[in-house]
C-alpha cells in the first residue's frame, strides 16, 4: 500500500461540479474533498450517469468547477497556463484519434509536444522518453506499425505510452477498458497498476470494471447519488459503501469476495 506521507499530487477542496447556462446552474455533485498521492493507482467508479465524466472533465480543466478549488502539486489549477498544465498532467480519452495513419512511434512522440520547440523537432532527450514509454508498455515491437493496423487493446497501450512520454506527475484516463474483452480489460488495469508502482506517477482512471478496480487499486473514488467518498478498497468494503451503488432488487455486493453478483 502507498505511503500516505508521500507528496499529494491532486487535491480538491469543497469542489462542486456541474453545468451552467445563461439561465440556470445544474449541480451534479458537491463537497468533493479528495487527495491523490504520488504513486497511487486510483479508480473512479459509480453507476452510469452519476457524473464520473463531469468530474474528470473538471479535474482536467476541460470544464469549469461550479465552486471549490482543484490543486495540482499544491498549485491552483486555475493558475496553470495550458503549456504548464500539459507538463503536470496528461489525459487519455476514449475518443478515436484523429489520424490512424500515424505510426505507433509518431503517435507516442506526440506526447513530447509540451517540451519541443515551435517547429516540433524531437531532441535526443525526447526520443529517449519515447523509447522508454514504448518499453514500459511492452509495445516497442509495434513502433513501425500504423495505428489503423492495431487492435483496440494495442491502441489503448499506445495511448498510455503517449501519456508516459509526456512525463507528467499525474495521468488521467477516461474509461481505458471500453470496447475491450475481459482479458484485455484486466491486462490494461494490471499494466496501470504496474506503471504506478514502477514510475511513481499518480494514475486516476474512470471505469465500470468495479470488481477489477477493487482488486487492483490503492484507492477508489466512489460517486453515489448522495456524496463522493475516497478511501482504500478494504475500508470502503467495511463501511458498506458498495452496497449503495446499485438498486438492491437486482445487484448485491458480497463483502467476503469483494465482488458484485446478480440476485437469483
Amino acid at each position: 500500500m502507498v505511503n500516505k506521507n508521500q507528496h499529494i499530487v491532486l487535491r480538491t477542496e469543497n469542489l462542486s461540479i456541474g453545468y451552467t447556462s445563461k439561465k440556470s446552474e445544474t449541480e451534479v455533485a458537491s463537497n468533493i474533498n479528495i487527495e491523490l498521492h504520488q504513486g497511487e493507482l486510483v479508480g473512479l467508479i459509480g453507476a452510469n450517469g452519476i457524473g464520473k465524466s463531469t468530474l474528470l472533465r473538471t479535474l482536467t480543466k476541460v470544464q469549469t468547477a461550479l465552486n471549490g478549488t482543484i490543486f495540482i502539486n499544491n498549485k491552483d489549477i486555475i493558475k496553470y497556463a495550458s503549456l504548464d498544465l500539459a507538463k503536470a498532467m496528461s489525459l487519455v480519452l476514449t475518443e478515436q484519434i484523429s489520424s490512424k495513419n500515424l505510426s505507433v512511434l509518431e503517435l507516442v512522440a506526440l506526447g513530447r509536444q509540451p517540451y519541443t520547440n515551435w517547429v516540433g523537432n524531437l531532441s535526443e532527450q525526447d526520443m529517449t522518453a519515447v523509447i522508454k514509454a514504448l518499453n514500459q508498455t511492452n509495445i516497442e515491437g509495434l513502433k513501425e506499425k500504423k495505428c489503423f493496423e492495431l487492435s483496440d487493446g494495442q491502441l489503448q497501450k499506445v495511448m498510455i505510452a503517449r501519456a508516459l512520454a509526456q512525463d507528467t506527475d499525474l495521468i488521467i484516463l477516461d474509461e481505458p477498458t471500453t470496447h475491450l474483452d475481459m482479458y484485455h480489460k484486466a491486462y490494461i488495469l494490471k499494466l496501470l497498476q504496474k506503471l504506478a508502482k514502477e514510475t511513481n506517477k499518480t494514475i486516476l482512471f474512470s471505469s465500470h470494471e468495479i470488481d477489477l478496480a477493487i482488486q487492483l487499486c490503492d484507492k477508489l473514488v466512489v460517486m453515489t447519488k448522495d456524496n463522493v467518498i475516497s478511501d482504500e478498497p478494504c475500508n470502503l468494503i467495511s463501511k458498506g459503501i458498495f452496497e449503495t451503488l446499485f438498486p438492491k432488487d437486482l445487484i448485491a455486493f458480497d463483502k467476503d469476495t469483494g465482488s458484485f453478483r446478480v440476485r437469483k
